[in-house]
């Protein structure tokens, strides 16, 4: 798994964690932010975009989901059963997918600016 995510088990509960300070995240957080200038790419908007992303795209993924965003982080966390364990792994690969080919996520993020609910 890409060294800016990390998922663990925790007291009943299976945690997606993405780490916003990673370098690679920042620097593709400062082209998002080029973008949409309300995009400064903190976990708090990081959270309205995957959220936004989600809905559009994977909602069952959303399913139990809570989030848990903090200025250099954000971590999803579900109720730790084996189909939450495969919410978690399905979002860890769409993150993967849209940091490593970031290009999707550009276009997502120019196309939808201004209906994401940005921090």
């Amino acid at each position: 798994m890409a060294d800016y995510i990390t998922i663990f088990t925790y007291r009943n509960k299976v945690s997606l964690l993405l780490q916003a300070s990673d370098e690679k995240i920042m620097t593709l957080g400062e082209k998002l932010e080029a973008l949409c200038p309300n995009a400064y790419m903190n976990g708090y908007n990081w959270e309205a975009l995957l959220q936004y992303y989600l809905e559009k795209n994977d909602p069952d993924i959303l399913t139990g989901m809570d989030s848990d965003p903090e200025a250099d982080m954000y971590e999803g966390h579900w109720p730790l059963t084996r189909e939450n364990e495969a919410r978690a792994n399905r979002f860890a690969d769409i993150i993967r997918s849209l940091v490593e080919q970031e290009e999707e996520l550009c276009r997502f993020v120019k196309e939808y600016c201004e209906e994401i609910e940005w921090d």
